[in-house]
C-alpha cells in the first residue's frame, strides 16, 4: 500500500521530467515505470542526502537520457531528415467542464496543444528547467540539485525559457499551463498496475487520487 501511494504522489511529476527529455507520452511513460522499479531494488542505494522525490527525480531523469543516447545510436537516415518537419503527438485530455461552451473548449484546447507544441520545442536545458520550475513548481534549489547546475543558471535558463515562450505564444498561456501534459486517472492506474506485477504485490484501484 505504501508503495502504491508513492507512485501516485510522483507519477506525473516524473512523467513531465522524462518527457522533456524525450519528447515522447510513451517513452516517457516507460521511463516512469522503469524508475519505479529501479528504485524499489536500489532502495538500499537511498542514503537520504537529499528528498526521495529528488532522488526518484534523478534516476527518472538518468533513464531519459540514456533512451535519448541510446535512439540517436540507432535511429534511421530517413527518420532524421523527416524529424525536423513533424509535430509532436500529445495525448490530450479535457481541459473543461463537459457543460461549457462548445467555441470556448476548442479554444482552450488549441492553446494548450499550441502550448505543449511550444514548451517541447525549447532547448533541452531550457525546457527542462521549465517543466520543474513552471509547470511541477519545483524549487530553485531542487531544480539545480537534480540537474547538477548552479541555482543561478536554473534562473537564468528559466528566465530565457519565458522568453522565449512569450515570444512564441504571446502573453496568453496562463490558463493552459497548469493542464500541460496530462497524466490522468487510467494512465496511472495502468502504470501502478505494471510496476506491482512486476514486483509481484496485488493491484487494486483506488476511489480517488
Amino acid at each position: 500500500a505504501a508503495f502504491r501511494i508513492l507512485i501516485r504522489r510522483h507519477d506525473r511529476y516524473l512523467y513531465r521530467i522524462a518527457r522533456s527529455v524525450l519528447l515522447d507520452d510513451h517513452e516517457a511513460e516507460d521511463v516512469v515505470q522503469e524508475t519505479y522499479i529501479l528504485a524499489f531494488t536500489r532502495l538500499v542505494d537511498f542514503r537520504g542526502d537529499a528528498s526521495l522525490s529528488t532522488w526518484l527525480t534523478r534516476v527518472a531523469l538518468n533513464e531519459a537520457l540514456k533512451r535519448r543516447r541510446r535512439r540517436r545510436r540507432t535511429v534511421p537516415l530517413e527518420v532524421i531528415d523527416i524529424a525536423p518537419h513533424c509535430a509532436v503527438q500529445i495525448n490530450q485530455s479535457p481541459m473543461v467542464a463537459p457543460d461549457q461552451d462548445p467555441e470556448r473548449a476548442t479554444a482552450q484546447h488549441q492553446l494548450r496543444r499550441f502550448l505543449e507544441r511550444a514548451i517541447d520545442d525549447l532547448p533541452e536545458g531550457f525546457r527542462t528547467v521549465f517543466v520543474m520550475r513552471d509547470i511541477e513548481e519545483a524549487s530553485t534549489e531542487e531544480t539545480a540539485s537534480v540537474l547538477g547546475i548552479r541555482q543561478q543558471t536554473v534562473k537564468t535558463r528559466l528566465h530565457r525559457a519565458r522568453r522565449m515562450l512569450r515570444a512564441a505564444l504571446g502573453e496568453n498561456i496562463g490558463a493552459a499551463l497548469k493542464d500541460a501534459f496530462p497524466f490522468d486517472r487510467p494512465r496511472c492506474d495502468r502504470l501502478v498496475k505494471k510496476v506491482l506485477d512486476q514486483l509481484g504485490f496485488p493491484f487494486a484501484k483506488s476511489v480517488s487520487r
